[in-house]
C-alpha cells in the first residue's frame, strides 16, 4: 500500500503538513509618508477609474445651434439669389416690368408677365454699357429704340446697362 503524498508546501521546512505558510515580511526600506507620492496601496488601481460610454450619441446644444445657423444663412442666400433673378439685370426686350418703390433713385424694377395686371412698362430696348447722365442715357434710346418714354440705368456688379422703357397698355 501506497500513503499519499503530504498536503501542502513539500518546500515548507518544519511546518507541519496541511498549515497555510505566513505571508513574506515587509521589504526593507522606509514606510510611505501619508500624502506623499508613490505606488498606490495594493489592491487599488493605479489609474482614475473610466466613465462608463454613452450608449447612444445625443446632440448637444452647441451643435444644434450651428446647424440652425448653417441652415438660416443658406435659406437667406437661396432667398436672395431666387429674388434676384426676376430683376432689371434679367430683363430683355419684350419683357414687362414692374415698379417695387416710388423712389426715382431706386425704382425696384422687377420682371412681370405681361398678362399680369401689376404689368406697368414694356422694354423696348436693353443697351449695355455705362451711361453718366440721363441725356447720355435719352439719346441713346432714340437711336435704338422709337417711341421709349423713360430710360433706366444701373450701373455695378460689373454690368451696366439701360433699359429704354414704354408705358405698358
Amino acid at each position: 500500500m501506497t500513503t499519499p503524498p503530504p498536503q501542502g508546501n513539500p518546500f515548507a521546512q518544519g511546518q507541519p503538513a496541511g498549515q497555510p505558510q505566513a505571508p513574506y515580511p515587509p521589504q526593507g526600506g522606509y514606510p510611505q509618508q501619508p500624502g506623499q507620492p508613490g505606488f498606490p496601496p495594493q489592491g487599488a488601481a493605479p489609474y482614475a477609474p473610466v466613465p462608463p460610454q454613452p450608449t447612444g450619441r445625443k446632440l448637444s446644444f452647441k451643435t444644434i445651434k450651428n446647424i440652425a445657423i448653417v441652415i438660416a444663412v443658406a435659406s437667406i442666400a437661396i432667398g436672395g439669389y431666387i429674388a434676384s433673378r426676376d430683376d432689371a439685370k434679367t430683363a430683355a426686350v419684350g419683357d414687362c416690368m414692374n415698379r417695387g418703390s416710388t423712389n426715382d433713385n431706386n425704382p425696384d424694377l422687377e420682371v412681370v408677365e405681361c398678362s399680369d395686371a401689376k404689368a406697368q412698362f414694356e422694354v423696348l430696348a436693353k443697351i449695355e454699357g455705362k451711361f453718366l447722365t440721363d441725356t447720355l442715357a435719352s439719346s441713346k434710346c432714340e437711336a435704338e429704340a422709337k417711341g421709349f418714354q423713360y430710360v433706366y440705368t444701373e450701373s455695378g456688379d460689373g454690368k451696366d446697362f439701360l433699359l429704354c422703357l414704354k408705358d405698358k397698355k
